[in-house]
């Protein structure tokens, strides 16, 4: 009989003082797998994440002008010119406005994104 049943134990139960050891460092080892996995998909969202640089907030900015007499708050345009930049090119020469208007589907799914109403 093992060190962890004294009495009438079930099969389950009886599991030795080595079995349990052997049990700890398998839910260790999961574990540590499953931190430096996710500890992997934070860094490579940072590295994947567009740097934004003067170009894209002159674009931005002009966005946010145009669009400023739609209906939606502040936050709200603001959160749909930097999607739609986002899904530009950085070798567009087009303003934001321009490229909407010919990829619908882009602003479609930036509106939802943002909120817009």
């Amino acid at each position: 009989m093992s060190r962890t049943c004294r009495l009438a134990c079930g099969p389950s139960e009886r599991i030795t003082a080595n079995q349990r050891d052997w049990q700890i460092e398998g839910w260790i080892v999961k574990l540590l797998t499953l931190s430096v996995l996710l500890a992997g998909l934070i860094a490579a969202n940072g590295a994947l994440a567009q740097s934004m640089n003067q170009d894209d907030l002159k674009w931005i900015n002009q966005c946010i002008q145009d669009n400023r007499d739609e209906g939606a708050s502040a936050n709200v345009v603001r959160a749909y010119c930097v999607c739609m930049n986002e899904k530009m090119d950085s070798s567009e020469a087009r303003s934001i406005t321009q490229w909407e208007k010919s990829n619908p589907s882009a602003r479609r799914a930036c509106e939802r994104q943002a909120g817009w109403r």
